[in-house]
């Protein structure tokens, strides 16, 4: 189970726009001791909504062009689009993968991931040595 910090991470909206979300019926999930959870299949049927997708793909280009933009950086940055072809199954194991090991490490990485029709897409922005690390952590484990 996902929880609400956790699909902030991979959709790239705020904590708010997805409360709102679930105030509208758009998201479903459980509250459990007070915190909200996501199973697979929610998010799955919230990943396929029309207008979820659409703010999810304008939030994947903002990480992409916020990276593109900032000529000011002072230390090694990398921003990296991985596209896998894959099933449904294996696109969630991914964003597990990656979800888990940035929430985990505490890594300074900005992460957004999307699936849509067989393509799951991931996206990792941030220091040059997290995503290094990061990258050699799922290869690794492969």
């Amino acid at each position: 189970m996902y929880t609400i910090n956790d699909l902030a991470m991979m959709t790239g909206l705020t904590t708010r726009t997805l409360r709102n979300y679930l105030k509208l019926g758009v998201l479903n999930g459980e509250k459990l001791d007070g915190s909200w959870r996501f199973t697979d299949e929610e998010i799955e049927a919230f990943f396929a909504d029309a207008g979820v997708k659409q703010s999810m793909r304008a939030n994947r280009h903002a990480v992409i062009y916020d990276f593109l933009a900032d000529t000011s950086k002072k230390a090694n940055r990398a921003c990296v689009i991985l596209d896998f072809a894959v099933t449904d199954e294996e696109g969630r194991e991914i964003s597990a993968f990656f979800c888990g090991k940035i929430n985990r490490d505490g890594a300074d990485i900005t992460f957004s991931c999307g699936r849509d029709r067989g393509l799951s897409r991931v996206i990792l922005s941030g220091s040059e040595d997290s995503v290094a690390d990061i990258l050699r952590a799922y290869y690794g484990e492969r």
